[in-house]
């Protein structure tokens, strides 16, 4: 038997180096025109659960093929994050640059949703990415990490969204859009769970009130609060518990693999969430369009000042849709309102109004004009 050629097997080698050096420059030109895709579509820029899944499907090849799995996973996250440091070159290197959105939730849940709806199809695309928080949403903003926030603020079940009232009063954003989104709840498990053999259900706190009468008619339900609706499907699916559900959206369900138990189970018909677009500078509203104006302003303490706030308003023939209030953490038992008025915060009947009640107010925002959607 003759001996190995150790300069024939290193040229082989060699060989296989190059097909692999080939290969992965081939798959960076296919991450190129996943690039094209992702921003069109307005779809999440990094899918952790999807690398999660090919991480699992490339270990299982790697066993079959007598490798430690280990070690090709160890192989495969460098490939994966050469690949989104691929896409964020091609993301930067383009002329017509896509917005960057950031929202609450994964993908799949409804403020990820609506970011769908608001920006597909925009010209240069959009890049969304998913918060575990609001307050992550909005701080990816203020750091310059993405252009907007998509942020919900009010549902007609379950009323005012606090947090995000409370992001405001912040005074570094400023509301550039406004649009209101119809929600389904849906209750999700796992499939071939009936209703009956369900214990808990876990959602978002917004969710679960949204959908109080559920529990009242399934008194063996206990709910619990989560993060996210899409995220508390994404644990109902990864703990393979058939005691375990979700309220989420359809879109969820179909997302983590799980069956839809019942179809619109929020209390109310008609339910819809409203949310605002938020970035660091305010944003024109195009000739001709209707325009809202949110303000947020704290009183001067004497008797009835709120009602001669609202008075004078109204002497402006200015239309108030909504007033809300939030406590002053630094004042204890006082309060800063916000409200949302029909009309351009320019306008000469808009600037005579803020100067009417100003001499009422110790603090007095406008914290954006936009174009109305309700």
């Amino acid at each position: 038997m003759a001996e190995p050629d150790l300069a024939q097997l290193r040229d082989r080698i060699e060989a296989v180096d190059r097909k692999i050096i080939a290969l992965v420059a081939e798959r960076l030109k296919i991450v190129e025109d996943v690039v094209a895709a992702k921003l069109t579509a307005a779809s999440p820029f990094r899918d952790r659960e999807r690398e999660d899944l090919l991480l699992q499907r490339l270990r299982k090849l790697a066993i079959d093929a007598g490798l430690d799995p280990h070690q090709v996973e160890r192989l495969y996250r460098v490939v994966m994050d050469m690949s989104v440091a691929h896409q964020e070159a091609t993301v930067r290197n383009r002329s017509d640059a896509p917005l960057r959105i950031s929202y609450q939730g994964v993908e799949g849940s409804f403020s990820h949703l609506a970011a769908q709806r608001r920006y597909a199809g925009r010209p240069g695309g959009a890049l969304l990415s998913g918060h575990d928080t609001f307050r992550g949403a909005a701080e990816a903003v203020t750091s310059g990490a993405a252009d907007l926030a998509l942020l919900p603020i009010e549902n007609t079940t379950a009323g005012s969204i606090n947090e995000t009232y409370d992001l405001l009063a912040g005074g570094a954003l400023h509301i550039t859009g406004e649009v209101v989104s119809a929600i389904e709840h849906c209750l999700l498990a796992l499939h071939g769970v009936p209703l009956a053999d369900l214990r808990t259900v876990i959602s978002h706190p917004q969710a679960l009130a949204q959908c109080h009468e559920l529990f009242a008619k399934h008194p063996h339900l206990t709910a619990r609060a989560d993060l996210d609706t899409a995220g508390a499907a994404r644990r109902v699916a990864e703990a393979n518990d058939r005691s375990l559900a979700a309220i989420a959206s359809s879109a969820a369900a179909q997302r983590y693999g799980l069956a839809v138990v019942a179809r619109g189970i929020q209390s109310a018909t008609g339910n819809a969430t409203r949310f605002v677009e938020v970035g660091l500078r305010p944003a024109p509203v195009p000739d001709g369009v209707a325009a809202k104006t949110s303000l947020m302003f704290a009183l001067t303490d004497r008797t009835g000042v709120l009602g001669d706030t609202l008075s004078r308003l109204a002497a402006r023939n200015l239309s108030l849709t909504k007033l809300e209030s939030r406590p002053i953490p630094e004042a204890p038992f006082t309060y800063r309102f916000y409200a949302d008025v029909l009309g351009h915060a320019a306008s000469e009947p808009f600037q005579a109004a803020l100067d009417d009640i100003r001499p009422l107010t110790t603090d007095l925002r406008v914290l954006g004009t936009y174009p109305s959607a309700v």
